[in-house]
Protein backbone atom coordinates (compact mmCIF):
# COMPACT_ATOMS: atom_id res chain seq x y z
CA UNK A 1 0.00 0.00 0.00
CA UNK A 2 1.32 3.45 -0.91
CA UNK A 3 2.11 5.77 1.96
CA UNK A 4 -0.07 8.81 2.51
CA UNK A 5 1.56 12.12 1.62
CA UNK A 6 1.17 13.26 5.23
CA UNK A 7 3.15 10.20 6.43
CA UNK A 8 5.81 10.85 3.79
CA UNK A 9 6.03 14.49 4.88
CA UNK A 10 6.22 13.61 8.57
CA UNK A 11 8.96 11.03 8.00
CA UNK A 12 10.92 13.51 5.87
CA UNK A 13 10.52 16.08 8.66
CA UNK A 14 11.84 13.64 11.29
CA UNK A 15 14.89 12.79 9.19
CA UNK A 16 15.47 16.47 8.37
CA UNK A 17 15.25 17.27 12.07
CA UNK A 18 17.73 14.50 12.86
CA UNK A 19 20.14 15.99 10.30
CA UNK A 20 20.41 19.07 12.51
CA UNK A 21 22.00 17.01 15.29
CA UNK A 22 24.28 14.63 13.42
CA UNK A 23 27.14 14.81 10.98
CA UNK A 24 26.00 11.63 9.25
CA UNK A 25 25.44 11.55 5.52
CA UNK A 26 21.87 11.46 4.27
CA UNK A 27 22.34 7.80 3.35
CA UNK A 28 23.51 7.01 6.89
CA UNK A 29 20.41 8.71 8.24
CA UNK A 30 18.24 6.67 5.88
CA UNK A 31 19.94 3.52 7.11
CA UNK A 32 19.27 4.47 10.74
CA UNK A 33 15.66 5.38 9.90
CA UNK A 34 15.13 2.03 8.20
CA UNK A 35 15.44 0.36 11.59
CA UNK A 36 12.49 2.32 13.01
CA UNK A 37 8.98 0.97 12.55
CA UNK A 38 7.19 4.31 12.70
CA UNK A 39 9.09 6.04 9.89
CA UNK A 40 8.09 5.64 6.26
CA UNK A 41 11.23 5.22 4.19
CA UNK A 42 10.31 5.06 0.52
CA UNK A 43 11.52 6.88 -2.59
CA UNK A 44 9.21 9.84 -1.92
CA UNK A 45 10.71 10.38 1.53
CA UNK A 46 14.24 9.99 0.22
CA UNK A 47 13.59 12.42 -2.64
CA UNK A 48 12.13 14.96 -0.24
CA UNK A 49 15.00 14.69 2.24
CA UNK A 50 17.63 14.76 -0.52
CA UNK A 51 15.95 17.79 -2.06
CA UNK A 52 15.89 19.66 1.25
CA UNK A 53 19.54 18.76 1.81
CA UNK A 54 20.58 19.89 -1.67
CA UNK A 55 18.64 23.18 -1.50
CA UNK A 56 19.38 23.87 2.18
CA UNK A 57 21.49 26.95 1.51
CA UNK A 58 18.82 28.58 -0.68
CA UNK A 59 16.06 27.62 1.74
CA UNK A 60 18.01 29.02 4.70
CA UNK A 61 18.54 32.31 2.84
CA UNK A 62 14.78 32.50 2.40
CA UNK A 63 14.18 31.77 6.09
CA UNK A 64 16.79 34.35 7.12
CA UNK A 65 15.14 36.99 4.96
CA UNK A 66 11.76 36.26 6.55
CA UNK A 67 12.94 36.07 10.16
CA UNK A 68 13.85 39.62 11.06
CA UNK A 69 13.79 39.02 14.82
CA UNK A 70 15.86 35.83 15.02
CA UNK A 71 18.97 34.84 13.13
CA UNK A 72 18.76 31.38 11.64
CA UNK A 73 21.13 29.91 14.24
CA UNK A 74 18.75 31.11 16.99
CA UNK A 75 15.66 29.47 15.50
CA UNK A 76 14.83 26.29 17.44
CA UNK A 77 15.84 23.25 15.42
CA UNK A 78 12.35 21.81 15.41
CA UNK A 79 11.08 25.01 13.77
CA UNK A 80 13.98 25.08 11.34
CA UNK A 81 13.27 21.53 10.17
CA UNK A 82 9.58 22.36 9.69
CA UNK A 83 10.36 25.59 7.82
CA UNK A 84 12.90 23.89 5.56
CA UNK A 85 10.38 21.21 4.63
CA UNK A 86 7.56 23.68 3.97
CA UNK A 87 9.65 26.09 1.92
CA UNK A 88 11.21 23.25 -0.05
CA UNK A 89 7.78 21.86 -0.91
CA UNK A 90 6.41 25.30 -1.81
CA UNK A 91 9.33 26.25 -4.04
CA UNK A 92 10.52 22.99 -5.55
CA UNK A 93 7.69 20.42 -5.47
CA UNK A 94 5.20 21.15 -8.26
CA UNK A 95 2.74 18.62 -6.82
CA UNK A 96 2.32 20.57 -3.56
CA UNK A 97 0.42 23.88 -3.60
CA UNK A 98 1.93 26.59 -1.38
CA UNK A 99 -1.13 26.70 0.89
CA UNK A 100 -0.93 22.94 1.44
CA UNK A 101 2.80 23.08 2.26
CA UNK A 102 2.08 25.81 4.82
CA UNK A 103 -0.97 24.11 6.31
CA UNK A 104 0.88 20.82 6.71
CA UNK A 105 3.88 22.59 8.26
CA UNK A 106 1.64 24.24 10.84
CA UNK A 107 0.12 20.82 11.64
CA UNK A 108 3.63 19.43 12.19
CA UNK A 109 4.42 22.38 14.47
CA UNK A 110 1.21 21.76 16.42
CA UNK A 111 2.19 18.12 16.87
CA UNK A 112 5.90 18.49 17.66
CA UNK A 113 6.67 22.05 18.75
CA UNK A 114 5.73 24.30 21.65
CA UNK A 115 2.78 26.68 21.35
CA UNK A 116 4.90 29.83 20.72
CA UNK A 117 6.74 27.91 18.02
CA UNK A 118 3.49 27.21 16.18
CA UNK A 119 2.85 30.96 15.99
CA UNK A 120 6.43 31.58 14.84
CA UNK A 121 6.23 28.95 12.08
CA UNK A 122 2.82 30.22 10.99
CA UNK A 123 4.09 33.82 10.94
CA UNK A 124 7.21 33.04 8.90
CA UNK A 125 5.25 30.96 6.42
CA UNK A 126 2.52 33.61 6.18
CA UNK A 127 5.20 36.16 5.26
CA UNK A 128 6.66 33.67 2.79
CA UNK A 129 3.26 33.19 1.15
CA UNK A 130 2.68 36.96 0.86
CA UNK A 131 6.16 37.37 -0.64
CA UNK A 132 5.36 34.71 -3.27
CA UNK A 133 2.03 36.36 -4.07
CA UNK A 134 3.73 39.73 -4.59
CA UNK A 135 6.36 38.11 -6.78
CA UNK A 136 3.75 36.30 -8.90
CA UNK A 137 1.19 39.09 -8.86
Amino acid sequence: MAAKRRDVRESAFIITFEMLFRDDTVDELFEAASMLDDIVLNDEVKNLVNGISEKREDIDKEISALSDKRSINRIPRINLAILRLAIYEALYDDKVPVNVAISEAVKLAEKYALEPDVSFVNGILGSFSRKLEQKDG
